[in-house]
């Protein structure tokens, strides 16, 4: 599967702002916007991102597609 992508950021002021394919996905401000900054260093950004956002494929989708109660959808 490939990992996420068209996360970018933004630092303004105390905030950071995080847009997905250019649409706002949310705005860090105070403690949570420096862990960012400091974890953005050592880790990867589009995955730190993501996880941030809550916009990150979990990996099971195709299992819950097939499971019984979801086929008729």
């Amino acid at each position: 599967m490939p990992g996420p992508e068209g996360f970018q950021y933004v630092v303004r002021g105390g905030e950071v702002v995080i847009t997905h394919h250019n649409a706002k996905a949310t705005v860090l401000r105070g403690a949570k916007a420096q862990d960012f900054l400091d974890d953005v260093e050592v880790q990867d950004p589009q995955e730190l991102m993501a996880r941030l956002t809550g916009n990150y494929r979990r990996g099971n989708e195709r299992q819950a597609r097939q499971h019984p109660r979801n086929r008729g959808r």
